[in-house]
């Protein structure tokens, strides 16, 4: 067997060996990037988002609509349930377009101090193709002091969410 019928294979098993190598790389980035969201992401049991909200009804509905255990879809270690199939396949295209922004955080709290502080799902606001969402109980409706200076809020917790996501 001279040096012509060896080299082939040789370099065919060292391409498997790199593209291996390139696998598991990718797959440890997808699983640490998996359990920061489970950390970072304001989820309940079952790591359910927006607790148990559709995120595609506040786009097609402009309302905030409970979803149907039933109906649900995983994306990256989070749970998100659905009012319809429909919904929830309109989710799995582009789920980065329906997601709430600050890992489902109040986005007042995020701006203000850059805290991680609950919401009222049913507190919510669509700006630039984006959902936000905020805390409105004990008479403390955060969206309307959102309002109030949306701008500086909205760069201050753009600022603020980037120092939880490494």
């Amino acid at each position: 067997m001279g040096r012509g019928t060896f080299y082939p294979y040789y370099l065919m098993k060292k391409q498997i060996g790199i593209l291996l190598l390139l696998f598991l790389l990718t797959g440890q980035a997808f699983a640490q990037s998996t359990e920061v969201r489970k950390k970072q992401f304001n989820l309940e049991k079952e790591n359910l988002a927006i607790q148990g909200y559709d995120p595609v009804a506040y786009f097609t509905s402009q309302k905030a609509i409970e979803g149907k255990k039933e109906i649900t879809t995983t994306y990256n270690g989070t749970t998100y349930r659905f009012t319809s199939r429909q919904n929830r396949d309109e989710f799995v295209k582009n789920p980065a377009r329906y997601e709430p922004q600050y890992g489902g955080w109040c986005a007042y709290a995020m701006g203000k101090q850059g805290e991680k502080v609950e919401v009222d799902p049913e507190t919510f606001k669509i700006l630039d193709g984006k959902l936000y969402l905020f805390y409105n109980k004990y008479f403390n409706n955060t969206l309307k002091s959102w309002n109030q200076d949306e701008t500086r809020l909205k760069g201050r917790a753009d600022q603020n969410w980037a120092r939880f996501i490494p």
